[in-house]
């Protein structure tokens, strides 16, 4: 069931997606040669309960931390450990959500560590890129394979693949709310199909792109999610409303 929310309650989604933006914009000017991503995850906590919030992903089916790391080949899920050291030239994926009175905001970036190489800079565009073009289909009478439309082919034409086995999905009072939110038009389906968007849908958008395959797998941690060829992968996720007037990121 898709609940609709209120132009009052899109305005507190909007403080709790504050609190997501303040969080990944200290991570990512702390993400340096050198750094642990336990010291990143103890960031972002801090954060976020310094400002009244809670880390969404903490405990959330017994995962056991507050952020989601995806370094080179992993896609998203990775367990923050003080062994886990960036090193330059690795990208790494953020990915972050909190609850604030009683809503929820999401988002993620992948950064580059230092410099990095051409094709991991282009991987970086091309994921982040074809995240602003499923925003730019949300509007309400559209359908929602729109937006999977939009992404797909954008990554596709870029050379790239996309991650079929993750989603995004809507957002609210839950984490996770109806409805899911393909970055990929699922078989049988197009362009044109897929429920109707309406004003009041907040949905989370999240695109993970592969250099190689689109395939993954997951590690023996039970959580930590890699390409099976080894190759790069790239996650961008933002917390979008559905309104009279169009998109509007909650998390820009």
């Amino acid at each position: 069931m898709i609940y609709l929310k209120s132009k009052e309650e899109i305005v507190k989604m909007r403080s709790a997606a504050r609190v997501v933006v303040e969080a990944l914009v200290k991570l990512r000017e702390n993400v340096v040669p050198g750094v642990s991503t336990w010291d990143l995850d103890r960031m972002a906590e801090e954060l976020a309960i310094k400002k009244g919030a809670k880390p969404a992903f903490k405990g959330y089916s017994n995962y056991p931390a507050s952020v989601c790391f995806a370094v080179n080949d992993e896609v998203v899920h990775g367990i923050p450990s003080k062994k886990k050291i960036l090193r330059e030239g690795d990208i790494v994926g953020l990915d972050f959500g909190v609850s604030l009175e009683g809503y929820y905001g999401d988002s993620a970036i992948t950064v580059p560590v230092g410099d990095v190489s051409s094709l991991a800079h282009k991987l970086l565009a091309v994921t982040e890129e074809s995240l602003n073009r499923g925003i730019a289909e949300a509007y309400p009478g559209n359908r929602l394979f729109d937006i999977s439309g939009a992404i797909q082919t954008y990554v596709e034409e870029e050379g790239f693949s996309i991650v079929r086995s993750f989603v995004g999905h809507g957002i609210g009072r839950k984490l996770h709310e109806d409805p899911q939110v393909p970055n990929f038009v699922p078989e049988n389906g197009s362009r044109g199909k897929g429920i109707k968007l309406k004003p009041g849908m907040v949905i989370a958008i999240e695109p993970m792109v592969n250099v190689g395959r689109p395939d993954i797998k997951i590690l023996n941690d039970g959580w930590t999610a890699v390409t099976v060829d080894g190759t790069l992968s790239a996650h961008f996720e933002h917390t979008v409303a559905v309104t009279e007037e169009g998109p509007v990121v909650l998390t820009q």
